[in-house]
């Protein structure tokens, strides 16, 4: 009895095993949908890490839509960090739109980082990128705000490699702005925006990149600051700084000569009275005429004072 028990026991375990190792469900599935793949060949995947629902689902898929893989291709990509059902949908949807895209060439994209079935379904239908505004300055001074759509669709032989929006938005940043300051007056801009359009358009924007592009069209166009006049009013401030610095440099200069007159003054009235002193020494002066010219000088500093003391009373009856 404990014999048949345990046998019991064994086979159980044996069968859960198998069905825990062997996925039949799957198996069935894709028997069910003309997929030829071996049992075994399921028990090698789980063997190697692989998940079978993994390659099955999207072999089954396109099995169904007529399209050529084999296991060991999903297999390899799905071992190499690929997304095996994003490739068979991408293969799926080029097919459908009468591309020619290699598995191949499609796992490579896929590896690259690159969205396969997004970049073919933009390759059917084009996407449409906004810019941001740009600010651009055309020659009379006005500055130019401008917005545009592009209308790109993928490259699939430049994927690989190829720059992505970023660049695309960069390059047409730049014509707009080469553009814009090459018009004379910003009024030329404004009346013929599509010549912007045009411009940009034939200087060949999209070469290096992973997209190719159909068409830009301005958007929206408004009017900014005037530069120029700023430019100007800038100008105009640092002349007159300049102008106010180069006045105190010379009312300093001015100051300065000017001390200098006065020290030599000062210099030449300290000399009189050793000139005095000297002619007298000498006799060319007597004692009177050396008190004759005292009066004088007391005179003289006389009259002076009473000058300026009237002065000073006329100047308080003014001011009352």
């Amino acid at each position: 009895m404990i014999i048949q028990i345990i046998m019991l026991c064994v086979i159980a375990l044996l069968i859960v095993s198998f069905f825990v190792l062997v996925p039949v469900g799957l198996w069935i599935s894709a028997v069910a949908a003309n997929v030829k793949v071996g049992i075994f060949n399921l028990v090698g995947m789980k063997l190697r890490r692989v998940m079978p629902r993994k390659i099955i689902f999207p072999l089954i898929k396109a099995t169904k839509a007529g399209i050529i893989v084999t296991v060991n291709q999903l297999e390899a990509h799905y071992l190499a960090g690929g997304n095996v059902d994003n490739v068979v949908n991408a293969l799926i949807a080029a097919e459908r739109a009468g591309m020619n895209l290699s598995f191949e060439k499609a796992s490579a994209i896929d590896l690259a980082g690159r969205n396969v079935f997004e970049a073919v379904t933009m390759s059917v239908t084009p996407k449409v990128i906004e810019t941001p505004l740009i600010a651009a300055v055309a020659k009379d001074g006005i500055e130019l705000m401008v917005k545009a759509r592009v209308t790109v669709r993928t490259n699939l032989e430049r994927l690989i490699g190829g720059a992505g929006e970023a660049t695309v938005l960069a390059r047409i940043g730049e014509g707009i702005v080469t553009t814009v300051g090459s018009s004379l007056t910003h009024s030329e801009v404004l009346e013929n925006p599509d010549e912007i359009s045009k411009l940009v358009l034939d200087k060949g924007l999209d070469s290096g990149t992973a997209f190719e592009i159909i068409s830009i069209d301005i958007a929206d166009i408004d009017i900014g600051r005037n530069i120029g006049a700023n430019l100007q009013s800038l100008q105009a401030e640092a002349d007159n700084k300049i102008a106010q610095a180069r006045a105190e440099e010379r009312r300093a200069m001015a100051v300065a000569l000017e001390q200098e007159m006065r020290a030599a003054v000062v210099q030449a009235e300290a000399e009189v009275p050793k000139a005095m002193a000297q002619a007298l020494r000498e006799g060319h002066i007597g004692v009177l005429d050396y008190y004759k010219l005292q009066n004088v000088l007391a005179d003289t500093e006389m009259k002076k004072n009473i000058g300026s003391g009237a002065n000073a009373y006329a100047e308080s009856r003014k001011d009352s």
